[in-house]
């Protein structure tokens, strides 16, 4: 394998640790387990000028939502954020580091959004929770100091699945508008059978076999798999959508159907840059504190934010 230095590092310090895979544990022991390994491997946490904490009405009664401001002034763009874990793990506190970073670096708020998990709540529902959200910050913008008129989706590995769907869902549903999307590493098909998803199926990395346990626990039924809400690469059409920028990495079961939903949305008309990062693993974006690649993502998702914010060209890869 050509992992990355550092890459090949951690995974030999969890093959010493003999650190079991998530998918051997129980639900909230994964949880647990899942947290604490973002933490370890994220870095310091960065300051930002203010973060509450706060409930909007969802779906299924009260949403929470944490909101990172980087500077007193304002209205400020935003970046809603949908925290990665396969819709069955994750928290609003597991991706506190990277909504913290963005922040700073992209010079927007960034709300980040605890919607429902699976098994205990199954498809669509972290998708309505998400999308339910992004309408409320469109829409309720002048309570936390956003610009209406200037709302981004994003997540990673799940959470890039759900910004996808969202972003599908604000077009079919009449708004909100939306100024860009930011898919890092999204699962978008459930049906992948492709050669990134057969090759990676090392027992100290992320694997075929993590992706097909987060199914699982999301679907209630496979033929909810087919959904384009769940597999958006399976929508009939993408013309329209917010630009985006796709971030892939090498070593991940979900490259391919990664790099796939960017060709389809530069097909359909849509601006992307599809950006795959040699070396790294599925993850890399919340580890930065110990894989310098995940800076230089977080960086290059800023980098995009601001233009699309501005009204600029994308940055060119």
């Amino acid at each position: 394998m050509s992992l990355h230095p550092q890459a090949q590092e951690m995974r030999e310090q969890r093959r010493r640790a003999g650190a079991p895979q998530l998918y051997t544990l129980t639900v909230e022991q994964a949880r647990e387990a899942d947290l604490a390994s973002i933490r370890a491997a994220g870095g310091d946490p960065e300051h930002v000028h203010e973060m509450t904490d706060r409930q909007i009405p969802g779906p299924a009664g009260d949403l929470p939502v944490r909101v990172y401001r980087p500077a007193p002034a304002g209205p400020l763009p935003v970046l809603v954020y949908f925290f990665g874990g396969g819709w069955t793990l994750g928290s609003i506190d597991t991706s506190d580091g990277i909504c913290r970073s963005l922040a700073n670096a992209a010079g927007c708020l960034v709300v980040t959004v605890g919607y429902r998990l699976a098994p205990e709540a199954k498809f669509p529902a972290a998708v309505e929770d998400c999308y339910a959200a992004t309408r409320w910050v469109a829409e309720h913008a002048a309570e936390i100091g956003a610009d209406p008129a200037r709302v981004a989706v994003g997540g990673d590995s799940a959470g890039g699945n759900l910004a996808a769907a969202v972003t599908l869902l604000a077009q079919e549903r009449g708004g909100p508008d939306l100024a860009g999307q930011l898919l890092v590493y999204p699962n978008t098909d459930y049906t992948a059978d492709t050669g990134s998803m057969q090759e990676n199926a090392d027992p100290w990395l992320f694997n075929r076999t993590s992706v097909e346990w987060y199914w699982r626990h999301y679907l209630a039924r496979p033929e909810d798999g087919l959904d384009p809400l769940a597999s958006p690469l399976r929508a009939e059409k993408l013309g329209g959508l917010p630009p985006a920028l796709v971030i892939t990495a090498e070593h991940d079961p979900l490259c391919d159907q990664g790099e796939q939903y960017a060709h389809r949305l530069a097909e359909a008309g849509v601006p992307v840059r599809l950006s795959r990062y040699d070396g790294m693993v599925h993850g890399f974006f919340a580890m930065a504190g110990v894989l310098d690649a995940g800076g230089d993502a977080i960086r290059e998702a800023a980098e995009h934010l601001r233009a699309w914010f501005t009204g600029q060209p994308a940055p060119a890869g």
